[in-house]
């Protein structure tokens, strides 16, 4: 049985291309495998707070949590990374905004990044401990940024190395680009990116 862990990003809900393409990796996911568990985190819909003092001195303290709000904090932390823990494979639906990811999602990653829970300090430095995860990630940008226009990609880049620090290197990145270049290369480009998005389930399933 496979536990699939769904990130979702985009303020655009249903119209949000990075979304589209993420439920078709999902639903052949779980026709792959009928028994699949499927835990969903909308940031769009539920955003988490952004990091503050509270959450500094719940997680990093210590003297740990404090105050009720403190505890809620590092409850809700721990409860994100519990899911992280118990995932098979992560799909993250990123939509690219002014060049990087969602703030949104950039505050999940700033939840689940413990010492001591996903990644560890050692002698050679950091070690991730979010190991044996497959990760999927749909970009999705209104220009083409996996060419010419790659020094304005602080996203993927940025997501690629977040992940490794975490320990997850097994990482295949989708992309849906080109989006606001007219509606003949937004249907392309989605397209492009199903067909991926078919191989890359056909790869797991198989593996």
């Amino acid at each position: 049985m496979c536990n699939i862990l769904y990130i979702s990003s985009s303020p655009r809900g249903a119209a949000s291309y990075s979304k589209q393409v993420a439920e078709n990796v999902i639903r052949d996911l779980r026709e792959h495998d009928a028994h699949a568990t499927l835990t969903v985190r909308d940031l769009a819909q539920l955003p988490l707070p952004h990091i503050d003092d509270d959450f500094v001195a719940a997680t990093r303290s210590a003297e740990g949590p404090r105050t009720p709000r403190q505890h809620e904090l590092l409850a809700q932390s721990d409860a994100l990374i519990d899911e992280l823990l118990a995932a098979d494979v992560v799909v993250i639906a990123a939509p690219m905004i002014n060049f990087s990811v969602s703030s949104t999602l950039k505050s999940w990653f700033d939840y689940i990044a413990r010492a001591g829970r996903t990644f560890a300090y050692g002698e050679s430095g950091p070690r991730g401990l979010v190991t044996g995860k497959r990760v999927i990630v749909v970009s999705a940008s209104g220009g083409i940024y996996s060419g010419a226009k790659a020094a304005f990609d602080f996203q993927v880049p940025w997501l690629r190395s977040m992940l490794g620090f975490l320990g997850m290197t097994n990482v295949e990145v989708i992309r849906v680009e080109g989006t606001a270049l007219g509606p003949q290369a937004a249907e392309a480009a989605l397209a492009r990116a199903a067909a991926q998005a078919s191989e890359a389930v056909v790869a797991l399933a198989s593996a």
